[in-house]
């Protein structure tokens, strides 16, 4: 039986968070969210398209960056409300244009930046 993206457990707004994660070395690169149109996008090209709740709009990562994430596979939480998505990573997955959007620590109290900028 195939996956149907709107058996889901979406939030108000029809969204679910997914957190993107490198396949091969398992780095948590990002988080964003996705509707049952974007999913269904996801699944049918194999690239990772989200939903902007700024722009309101679909979101092909790395479309206008090159900075592209290819699907490797999608996993779903206990309660289905959570995607994990591994993929193929291309550049910076952050805007900042850095690996990851986690590259600051907390410890101690006091924030430490993990990483640099991709030069």
């Amino acid at each position: 039986m195939p996956f149907d993206p709107k058996s889901l457990n979406y939030d108000a707004q029809g969204l679910i968070p997914c957190i993107a994660q490198d396949h091969v070395n398992h780095e948590v690169l990002m988080m964003a969210w996705m509707n049952a149109e974007s999913l269904a996008r996801t699944i049918a090209t194999g690239q990772m398209t989200y939903w902007s709740r700024s722009r309101q709009s679909f979101w092909v990562k790395g479309a206008t960056s090159g900075h592209r994430q290819r699907m490797i596979e999608l996993r779903l939480d206990c309660d289905g409300d959570t995607l994990l998505a591994l993929v193929d990573q291309t550049g910076a997955a952050c805007h900042t244009n850095r690996r990851s959007c986690f590259f600051t620590a907390i410890a101690a109290g006091a924030p430490r930046e993990l990483s640099g900028p991709i030069v």
